[in-house]
């Protein structure tokens, strides 16, 4: 049986590829013949990445009528080409170095690349990757550097916690918090000069006061002035980053200011916080239609375990491969928050967190699963006030081909007959199933629910 696809015949007339390196770049150019011929006429120029030779290019490729323009994601020097193309008004396309390796055998020379990739790109047989409009993108660069800058603290109170265990200071083992407002004041005493134990330990508040004792133990070591000028500079360090992230924080507020309302319906679901919203919309975007189908999110953001099969058999161990890090952090914390929750993503995992936490490469991750009976309506679980896909049928009834797609079919960012996608979303009709083997839902979940959010955002009161 013949199934229509995505895919069309028609060749781009008019379009040009960019081979970008960091002080110039090779731009090759195909059109169609003159006098109606079948040949194509191409033109290979090599421009710098300086501005103003990148504007002689752009007024180029606008005489020849350019359309479409693509170029491969090389490190960042492909950013500004692509933001002055866009800004210029061309259909500009960032596409994965993988998907235009040139032919094995062949020479490799920069035109030569500039060339294969216009020839693939004028045949439609190239994807283009995910790059945010301006605002998200400029959001996006604001909570990466937050996510550096927190990792960096952290790195930095890690240093002080072994320089105090290299002067046998335990003072982690009897305070959960040594960066608290005691153990903030504790430590400033021993870059003082204080070495007396029990004036350190008295030094404790509010519940810690009650292990004066253990504190006092605590505090024998053999502390030198050597461990007091590594831990100033490293305490200081700790206090610049602080302000650093505050001052983020009050960047990111204004940023974040228009998808406000975004952010709320985000803050619903179980285990995402007001943070938690923001940096996933940072990282997806608000606009979900580029993405056909949730299970088309989730195998883009590589939650979905890769399918390699030859000969009727299933080879490798369906590694999901390597995906967004700042995504599948903040999808991980969420994860582990919802099983602390009593709603039907935490009693999805059992309630066990690590059963939550992404699994990384592994064939039994869950799958995505659609049904198109039942009802898109609010259900607000008793303590709970999320949202929540009602569904009056247990999931193991559900594994049936008339209830859902097929057990074997994977998330994938194409369609093909071997791999249909499931059922298109209805208005006030979907309802979201996950079903597991070993009841072990990953951070698919939290992407699978982002998108059930957004999409019926406009479609279910």
């Amino acid at each position: 049986m013949l199934e229509e696809t995505q895919e069309t015949t028609e060749i781009i007339e008019r379009v040009a590829a960019l081979d970008v390196g960091k002080a110039e770049l090779t731009c090759c150019v195909r059109v169609p013949g003159q006098g109606g011929s079948d040949r194509r006429l191409q033109e290979v120029r090599t421009y710098q990445t300086m501005t103003r030779w990148l504007l002689v290019m752009a007024d180029r490729l606008a005489e020849l009528g350019v359309t479409r323009v693509v170029m491969e994601a090389t490190s960042d020097y492909w950013k500004g080409v692509y933001y002055l193309l866009e800004a210029a008004g061309f259909e500009v396309w960032l596409v994965n170095a993988r998907d235009v390796k040139h032919l094995p055998g062949r020479p490799k020379t920069d035109t030569l690349d500039a060339v294969w990739l216009c020839k693939l790109a004028e045949r439609q047989l190239l994807r283009p990757s995910f790059v945010p409009p301006p605002p998200i993108r400029q959001l996006r660069e604001v909570t990466r550097y937050r996510a550096d800058l927190v990792a960096a603290r952290t790195a930095e109170k890690q240093r002080v916690e072994k320089l105090l265990e290299d002067a046998q200071i335990k003072l982690s083992v009897v305070a959960s918090d040594i960066f608290g407002v005691s153990g903030r004041a504790m430590l400033a005493a021993l870059i003082a000069g204080e070495r007396d134990p029990k004036v350190l330990a008295q030094l404790a508040r509010t519940r810690l006061r009650a292990k004066l004792g253990p504190l006092a133990e605590a505090f024998t070591g053999f502390f030198t002035d050597q461990h007091a000028f590594l831990l100033a500079k490293m305490l200081a360090r700790v206090d610049a980053l602080d302000a650093d992230l505050a001052d983020l924080d009050a960047k990111l507020a204004e940023l974040i200011a228009p998808f406000a309302d975004a952010v709320e319906r985000l803050d619903e679901i179980p285990g995402i916080g007001q943070l938690a919203a923001q940096l996933l919309l940072a990282e997806l975007g608000v606009d979900m239609t580029r993405f056909p189908t949730a299970g088309h999110l989730v195998s883009w953001a590589k939650f979905a375990p890769g399918v390699s099969e030859s000969a009727g058999k299933r080879k490798g161990r369906g590694s999901t491969g390597h995906g967004n890090p700042y995504l599948a952090r903040v999808l991980g914390e969420a994860a582990v928050a919802a099983t602390k929750t009593d709603t039907f993503l935490g009693n999805a995992t059992g309630g066990s967190p690590a059963a939550a936490v992404p699994s990384g490469p592994s064939s039994r991750s869950v799958g995505p699963s659609w049904s198109s009976s039942g009802t898109c309506c609010r259900t607000r679980p008793s303590g709970s006030t999320t949202w929540a896909p009602a569904s009056t049928t247990p999931a193991s009834t559900l594994s049936g081909p008339s209830a859902t797609t097929s057990a074997s079919w994977r998330p994938s960012a194409t369609r093909s007959p071997s791999n249909p996608p499931p059922d298109h979303w209805h208005h006030r009709s979907t309802r979201l199933t996950l079903i597991g083997s070993g009841r072990r839902p990953d951070a698919a979940a939290r992407l699978l629910t982002v998108d059930f959010r957004i999409r019926m955002r406009s479609r279910c009161t």
